[in-house]
């Protein structure tokens, strides 16, 4: 069970991962630096956001605590991301970073404790923690992007009104235990 746990949230880290790269290919630069108002962040910001978190909490993740002494949240909130290409790689790098601590984990790693500012978690709990965060702020990247992109915006999941043929599609093959990630990311590669 341990196993198909670690097997499964890296899968869904994969996709929300996924969802923003879809998201980047489609937006122009401009559009990353856009803000609604002052108490509003942009999409370039959210990005740096990210960043610094999964650095921070991925980053020597079984030995030191999850808040490291490197990290400075509030100037995450702050922009200095230049252009698009700067935004893709701080995008790329704490990813990779994510990607990396998840990959030396085994299934005996999960009910060890972990730290995040003092505070005691499960590697289960800290990998629930930090997908639910990280999905929270993909969501956020989403709708500024479909907002700012109107009637450009391609959607990245089932189109509205396609909900039947959908189904209709999915109910028409055999049954199968696979993870949902698997079949929707690798009909996004193509």
């Amino acid at each position: 069970m341990e196993d198909n746990y670690l097997q499964s949230i890296k899968k869904q880290f994969e996709y929300y991962k996924m969802l923003g790269d879809r998201t980047f290919i489609q937006i122009d630069e401009k559009i990353i630096f856009k803000k609604f108002n002052e108490n509003s962040n942009s999409i370039a910001i959210l990005v740096k956001h990210l960043w610094g978190n999964m650095l921070s909490r991925w980053t020597d993740f079984m030995h030191s605590d999850g808040e490291k002494s490197f990290r400075d949240r509030d100037s995450e909130f702050e922009n200095d991301i230049k252009n698009k290409k700067e935004l893709l790689e701080k995008w790329e790098e704490g990813w990779n970073c994510l990607f990396h601590a998840i990959d030396t984990l085994s299934s005996e790693d999960l009910n060890k404790i972990i730290y995040i500012r003092n505070q005691g978690h499960t590697v289960i709990e800290a990998l629930n923690r930090q997908l639910a965060h990280y999905s929270y702020h993909m969501g956020q990247i989403i709708f500024i992007s479909k907002m700012l992109m109107e009637d450009d915006w391609v959607t990245l999941t089932i189109p509205k009104g396609n909900s039947k043929m959908y189904n209709a599609h999915k109910f028409s093959k055999t049954k199968e235990n696979i993870h949902f990630t698997d079949e929707y990311i690798n009909s996004k590669k193509k």
